[in-house]
């Protein structure tokens, strides 16, 4: 950020008084630009013993695979946000089941919420923002080639609790070093797991 949004001038960067941090501050006006990590939200859309997966006709990342998400909008819930990025990139209909996991990525001022959610009919093709959409079992999964860190640990995570027959909630940090991210997992609360048995797959494979 270069200029004043409210008076055009020219911003400079230092601590607010009363703040401990350097912020975008305009002399001029005394405006000061506050920028915050942004949420991005998306759906493990599962199929019986199936999950769908996007792959990316974007960039970054592109040809890659991952699970559909985005950045949440103005005046929408996460919940909403995770139900639309599903629709967009995958044209899917999904019933949520509830929040699975939480990642804080600092390194780029993102906060993931990835809610488990069930699909409600096989209706599903790729969106503008999808080269193509399909549904894995844990072993078809293209875990080679996953677009991002997030989606590695919440597929981990899911067929992980899967196998375990109970879901619980994940929450964890991805800190970058270099060209290497590294997970930390963050302990939940004791009750932030549900005896939400795995939906049966007979006679739900595409």
């Amino acid at each position: 950020m270069k200029y004043c949004s409210n008076c055009g001038t020219a911003l400079t960067r230092k601590i607010p008084l009363g703040d401990n941090r350097p912020r975008h501050m305009c002399e001029a006006c005394g405006s000061i630009h506050y920028q915050n990590p942004k949420i991005v939200a998306g759906c493990i859309a599962e199929w019986g013993n199936q999950v769908l997966l996007c792959r990316r006709a974007i960039e970054p990342r592109y040809g890659l695979w991952t699970l559909p998400a985005g950045f949440m909008e103005n005046e929408e819930t996460s919940l909403e946000a995770a139900i639309r990025e599903t629709h967009e990139e995958a044209n899917a209909r999904v019933e949520v089941l509830g929040l699975f996991a939480l990642f804080n990525l600092p390194h780029v001022n993102q906060v993931y919420m990835m809610f488990r959610s069930r699909m409600l009919d096989l209706d599903f093709s790729p969106g503008h923002e999808s080269l193509e959409v399909e549904l894995f079992d844990e072993p078809g999964v293209p875990w080679d080639r996953l677009a991002f860190p997030t989606i590695l640990h919440t597929l981990r995570f899911y067929y992980q609790d899967r196998r375990s027959g109970v879901f619980r909630f994940h929450v964890g940090d991805i800190v970058k070093h270099g060209a290497e991210a590294t997970f930390v997992q963050r302990r939940p609360a004791p009750d932030a797991a549900t005896d939400d048995r795995p939906s049966a797959s007979a006679g739900m494979e595409r």
